[in-house]
């Protein structure tokens, strides 16, 4: 053992708190391990954490809130593991248990839907406080999925009439025209996370029915051109993909009672060379105006996988590089 390194035992008092915190297979443990850099033993009700002093006292520092949060009987997976570690990492773990004070929605299965990173809770302040709101940061970050758990939340409330969701019909390396079909038979491939988000949050035939009652409405971009939606609540997903005049089109669609999101990773912009993204552009010329806000994820707030976030910050690097 180097100078700089130390072993400490913590001790659990109640076993319930040990099944949700260790994880199946210990699973949990092992991802605190990976992410903090060190060793984690468990025997019985104590676990011996090593490694250098500064990585020991996170741990711990970790387990002490992840322990508060499961004697609230919120039961804790693996997305909750890597979301203490990167709240932790960036400093912001006096947050983690402010993540679950709020349930934002319940989902098919009927387990709560909370924000689940310290940029995914600004974004959900964001867009309650705001008229539109910019969601912009990579994948993973749960961008779509959260913006469609507030579209849905706000229908059942009764805050809006309907959801418009939408997103350009750019093909990412892909020739659509041999497809069979109308321009939206070809484009809802593209709208697959957008379906995805909905039936994980309502249930596939309840999707169903509101389509057919259009009370849920799903479409390419093209589609939302020469309309007014009012009382709805309407989610541009791909935003990068958009040039300057299709978002200046769908940006100027926003009608009394309704809220607008518009989400993109420009970092992934598939428009033919030297076409101006109309993300960008809103960034540079919207960032300052009221009732809009701009909210930024990076890899620390991908909720998935933790080696999703080192591809992401290793593709970062070398494009600076």
């Amino acid at each position: 053992m180097t100078e700089d390194s130390t072993k400490k035992d913590f001790h659990l008092s109640d076993q319930q708190v040990e099944v949700s915190l260790f994880g199946v297979n210990d699973s949990n443990l092992t991802l605190l391990e990976e992410g903090l850099n060190v060793n984690i033993s468990a025997f019985g009700n104590k676990l011996t954490i090593s490694g250098t002093n500064e990585d020991v006292d996170q741990t711990i520092s970790i387990i002490k809130k992840l322990i508060s949060i499961t004697k609230k009987g919120i039961k804790i997976g693996q997305a909750d593991i890597v979301s203490a570690i990167q709240m932790s990492q960036q400093e912001t773990l006096d947050y983690f248990e402010d993540l679950y004070k709020e349930e934002l929605i319940r989902d098919a299965k009927g387990k709560s839907v909370r924000v689940k990173s310290f940029g995914q809770r600004q974004y959900v302040k964001s867009i309650k406080k705001n008229d539109i709101t910019f969601g912009i940061g990579p994948a993973g970050t749960g961008k779509t999925y959260l913006a469609v758990v507030m579209a849905v939340a706000a229908l059942k409330k009764g805050l809006v009439q309907r959801l418009i969701l939408t997103r350009p019909a750019v093909e990412a390396g892909e020739n659509l025209g041999f497809l069979p079909g109308d321009l939206k038979e070809k484009v809802d491939p593209y709208l697959r996370p957008i379906y995805d988000a909905l039936y994980a949050i309502m249930g596939a035939d309840h999707v169903s029915r509101l389509m057919e009652r259009e009370v849920i409405e799903i479409a390419p971009l093209a589609y939302m051109r020469g309309r007014t939606l009012d009382e709805a609540f309407v989610i541009l997903d791909e935003a990068q993909n958009t040039t300057p005049e299709q978002m200046k089109m769908f940006l100027t669609r926003l009608g009394f009672g309704s809220k607008m999101i518009v989400n993109g990773d420009i970092s992934q912009i598939d428009l033919p060379h030297n076409a101006k993204s109309g993300l960008v552009q809103a960034q540079n010329i919207l960032q300052d105006l009221p009732h809009i806000d701009f909210v930024n994820f990076t890899s620390a707030d991908v909720v998935r996988h933790p080696v999703v976030a080192e591809i992401i910050d290793a593709y970062e690097k070398n494009n600076r590089e």
